[in-house]
């Protein structure tokens, strides 16, 4: 049998790599940073490829790569490979999305913590040499809204209650009873924004999700509300966002997702009421680890003869 080859282009874990390398029969090509033209030659003749979420898998690639049968995301989102194009060219994709719903869970407490509590301004006025005492809010007793409840939005449900929050949820692909096992009184959209004392989203980026929080979704959610997005940038329609930030009728933000990344020149960097992190939800040890080695997994038990 000839030797299966995979090709890495995105970081993975050491951990992961190992699990490739062990494979019999299979040699891995592992390389960083590689923008589409440098791809071409490199997946000539690839039999798989594992990424993350920098690679874009374009139709042009995926057309260069005649071998190719599988590719591999290690993490949650596809929006970065061109599923129609692999579909038509038959070429299977996988994907590991409950490996880093702990990661994503706790780093939307920690944005949701780091607005009710202004710990960035506070932090800031510290280094300034100010003793000021920032005036924060408490979790506690507030509604959170969930868009999403698979299980990033369920973890986030069940650390709610922790805070002693109450949850309302929608997902059309969950039902009722199961929403209510989380902990989540399931709700429509429309029931939904006008709950939202903190509104955190959990959903896809498909067609149909596209700009779903626009202006006319910020206006119904209730003075004083606050949004946090940890899933994708496209959910948002960062101008109503930025309106509604501006206007008070939106008391905070925190966003660790944008529309373009980096979010150079976005008015969004200038907003005093707003925390930005670099699209770090699933950037910690453990996540990064477990995302590596169960796609690693998957991948060799697809590619089993």
């Amino acid at each position: 049998m000839s030797q299966r080859r995979i090709l890495v282009s995105d970081p993975l874990s050491p951990g992961a790599l190992r699990i490739l390398r062990s494979a019999p029969g299979v040699s891995v090509d592992e390389v960083k940073g590689k923008g589409e033209d440098e791809l071409v030659p490199l997946v000539a003749a690839i039999d798989a490829w594992v990424v993350r979420g920098a690679t874009k898998v374009t139709r042009r690639l995926l057309d260069a790569a005649p071998r190719l049968k599988w590719v591999a995301r290690a993490g949650a989102g596809l929006d970065n490979i061109d599923l129609a194009a692999a579909s038509e060219r038959g070429i299977g994709v996988l994907n590991v999305p409950g490996a880093n719903a702990i990661a994503v869970a706790e780093l939307v407490f920690g944005l949701m913590l780091a607005l009710f509590r202004q710990i960035p301004a506070a932090d800031a006025a510290v280094r300034r040499g100010e003793w000021a005492k920032v005036q924060g809010r408490e979790l506690r007793g507030k509604t959170l809204a969930i868009v999403g409840l698979g299980k990033i939005g369920g973890a986030v449900a069940r650390r709610a209650r922790a805070f002693e929050m109450e949850c309302v949820g929608f997902d059309p692909a969950v039902s009722a009873a199961d929403a209510r096992a989380m902990g989540v009184e399931p709700v429509t959209l429309d029931e939904l924004f006008p709950r939202a004392e903190v509104l955190t989203l959990h959903a896809p980026m498909l067609p149909q999700t596209k700009g779903m929080v626009g202006a006319a979704q910020l206006a119904r959610m209730p003075r004083g509300a606050v949004l946090v997005n940890a899933a994708r940038g496209g959910l948002v329609d960062e101008a109503a966002l930025v309106a509604a930030l501006q206007s008070g009728a939106l008391a905070g933000a925190a966003l660790d997702v944008y529309t373009e990344e980096p979010p150079r020149g976005s008015p969004l960097l200038a907003l005093p009421n707003v925390v930005l992190t670099p699209h770090i939800g699933a950037a910690t040890v453990e996540a990064q680890e477990a995302v590596g080695e169960e796609i690693a997994r998957l991948l060799l038990a697809r590619m089993a003869p």
